[in-house]
């Protein structure tokens, strides 16, 4: 599971990455348009890599941009195809370049950079093109036929007659990803990940194949598309001799040379174990890496590289394929350290029934790592925090391994210097000062407790179903990983760990999430809309909440000042208890799969907008110019050789802008070629 940065991070104070000092003259900035800034994150220490290190970064740096084909497919089923087109049209284009259609096409053309497909990453919306069907039109044909990206047996009209809908059409493909309960979420999401199925199909299809009684069950559905062939439901998975063949057997040949420099055994037996699940598919195999990876707590470089998060599902079964390269940050890592180790405390003294705590903890292991690469669903935008296996019996057998992207979260504070937020939206002065010593430490804590404790923790009673929360389950789960981070953040625990120096540093991200929660995200939702996005569902939910619980003390209130709405935090031991008591309830839902309970918390508090509140979060955002959401280039790496062909050294770079990185990753990447 992963920690989504909220709508802002808020808080403009610390320059530190690691104890090192970060260059103040690195360039975060990168690009703007539409919703969306680009950043570029630097990547501390990786001088510190020893020969063998920096060579087996290079190389999962490499598995990670080969499948980036994959995700866009996965997207949905026209984006490779009509990314090429759009390429081939930006790339060719030999009329006036400030020409409103080609500024407004090239605009469209980073936006779906940035989605890794036609609909938003966030808002699951398809986008709307500003540039006419006649202009884009002419510029396919005035390409050359053999630039053309066509499909095999395929003209161009037939091609056109299909890409001029999915463009220009606003019914068709509307939604990604459709979480509505009272719809059919599988035929009216646009992802590819079914096709001429039905939801009621698809859920009978997995539970004739799922057995109750199973200690260990396979997380099915993981690793493959749903179809229909001869009127008979089916998998097509994903491996080597199946769906996306090509771009896996690039994935692992550049994980057989990432096994060669591996840094000990019980890595080399990991990646092993990954090979084989990608060469066959098998998710048996799958479970078995993620043991072994869960358990190698000895590595200094490391990386994720699969399906994993089924976000993208509106069933919450297929993952998303995706991949994060890394190495550990020593020195920071010693916070998240302590916690885990202390993970049985937190577990025995949760506010949770304690037939629903884990009576035995196993191996939750933490580290706040150095983010060296960005890809597939992680890329452009990127989690802050990662715990995984998400598989629940493995976490409770063996442990699970918990993230914090430490350099991630310092490149979103130095871009948002001086932005002006605090002053808009935080209600007075002494909240701002104390937002301005605390946010940024306790909002690295909340992250490592969501992560390293949160997802880590409680257990399902036997014979639940790990899927039964269905369209609900990543909200209510995000929800209760977010709800253990604040319970925890104000207990004196902190103080005697050590972690903390000040008992009222809480309160900054009490606040902050608060804020966030009942306003300022949303910033990211259009007039109109409701709450769609699992994340921004869990916040509101629990923001929410805590409103309408605490209303008759007023232990949260929404108060005007010269017109303007804020959030007021009068009683912060109150609120504190009542996240206690929603924490109990989303893991008694989680514990005892009760999808009625779960389905009622959402549908009251997650998912609907007040309009005119959200008008004057609008109208307020429009003053400061700040972009709702933000992304990452990555940086390059560039092997250096002997003459021998021996790779001795490993250079990186920052000097990309977005477009140039973009057209690149086409150029070099595209290894799903059709």
């Amino acid at each position: 599971m992963k920690k989504i940065i909220p709508a802002l991070l808020l808080g403009t104070l610390v320059s530190l990455q690691g104890n090192a000092v970060v260059d103040k003259n690195f360039d975060y900035h990168v690009d703007r348009f539409a919703d969306i800034e680009v950043l570029r994150y630097e990547v501390p220490e990786f001088d510190r890599l020893s020969l063998q290190q920096k060579k087996m970064l290079y190389y999962l740096t490499e598995a990670a941009q080969a499948g980036r084909d994959i995700i866009w497919d996965q997207n949905g089923r026209h984006n490779l195809q009509l990314r090429r087109l759009l390429e081939a049209i930006y790339t060719g284009y030999t009329g006036d370049r400030q020409s409103k259609d080609f500024k407004a096409f090239e605009k469209y053309l980073k936006q779906v950079w940035f989605g890794n497909g036609i609909h938003h990453h966030y808002s699951n919306d398809k986008f709307v093109p500003e540039f006419s069907e006649e202009f884009f039109s002419a510029q396919v044909g005035a390409l050359p036929a053999e630039q053309l990206p066509l499909a095999a047996g395929q003209t161009k009209e037939e091609m056109m007659a299909v890409l001029l809908p999915v463009i220009f059409d606003p019914s068709v493909m509307a939604k990604k990803v459709n979480q509505d309960g009272t719809q059919d979420v599988v035929a009216t999401s646009a992802g590819n990940l079914y096709e001429g199925v039905t939801q009621a199909e698809v859920e009978a299809y997995y539970n004739a194949l799922k057995d109750p009684s199973d200690a260990t069950p396979i997380s099915y559905g993981l690793n493959s598309k749903v179809v229909k062939e001869n009127g008979k439901v089916k998998e097509e998975h994903y491996h080597l001799n199946g769906l996306y063949g090509d771009a896996i057997a690039k994935i692992i040949y550049w994980l057989g040379m990432a096994k060669e420099v591996a840094e000990n055994d019980a890595q080399k037996a990991y990646i092993t174990k990954l090979i084989d699940y990608y060469i066959t598919g098998d998710l048996k195999l799958f479970d078995e890496y993620s043991i072994l990876w869960a358990e190698d707590t000895k590595s200094d470089v490391d990386f994720v590289n699969g399906f994993i998060e089924s976000y993208n599902d509106p069933l919450g079964m297929t993952g998303s394929w995706e991949s994060y390269v890394n190495f550990k940050n020593s020195k920071s890592s010693a916070r998240t350290e302590t916690i885990s180790n202390n993970a049985q405390w937190f577990e025995d003294n949760s506010p949770v029934d304690p037939r629903f705590r884990k009576p035995h903890v196993k191996g939750v292991s933490a580290k706040v790592i150095t983010a060296a690469m960005l890809a597939g669903d992680a890329f452009p935008s990127t989690a802050i925090g990662i715990n995984l296996p998400n598989t629940n019996w493995i976490r409770a057998a063996h442990g699970s391994k918990s993230v914090t992207l430490e350099n991630i979260t310092e490149a979103y504070d130095m871009a948002s210097h001086g932005n002006g937020f605090n002053e808009e939206f935080v209600i007075d002065e002494p909240t701002r000062k104390l937002m301005e010593e605390y946010l940024y430490i306790t909002d690295m804590l909340h992250t490592d407790l969501h992560e390293c404790l949160g997802h880590a923790s409680g257990q399902l009673m036997p014979g639940v179903d790990q899927d039964a929360l269905k369209e609900n389950g990543a909200a209510l789960e995000e929800a209760r990983a977010d709800l253990f981070a604040l319970y925890y953040l104000a207990d004196p625990k902190l103080l005697e760990l050590g972690i903390l120096d000040n008992p009222d540093a809480y309160k900054a991200e009490y606040y902050k999430y608060m804020l966030n929660g009942l306003m300022t995200q949303l910033n990211r939702i259009e007039p109109g809309k409701d709450v769609e996005e699992a994340h921004m569902r869990n916040r509101q939910l629990v923001a929410a909440y805590v409103l309408d619980k605490g209303k008759k003390d007023k232990v949260v209130e929404l108060v005007k000042k010269n017109g303007k709405t804020f959030v007021k935090i009068n009683d912060y031991k109150k609120m504190r208890a009542i996240l206690g008591e929603l924490l109990a309830e989303v893991q008694r839902i989680k514990s005892e799969g009760d999808y009625e309970a779960g389905n009622k918390l959402i549908q009251k508090y997650a998912v609907k907008v007040d309009p005119k509140l959200h008008k004057e979060v609008l109208d307020r955002y429009s003053t400061l110019d700040i972009p709702p959401y933000r992304g990452f280039i990555n940086p390059r790496y560039t092997p250096v050789y002997d003459e021998s062909g021996e790779i001795i050294d490993v250079k990186l770079g920052y000097g990309e802008n977005y477009v140039e990185q973009m057209l690149r990753l086409s150029r070099d990447y595209n290894t799903l070629a059709k």
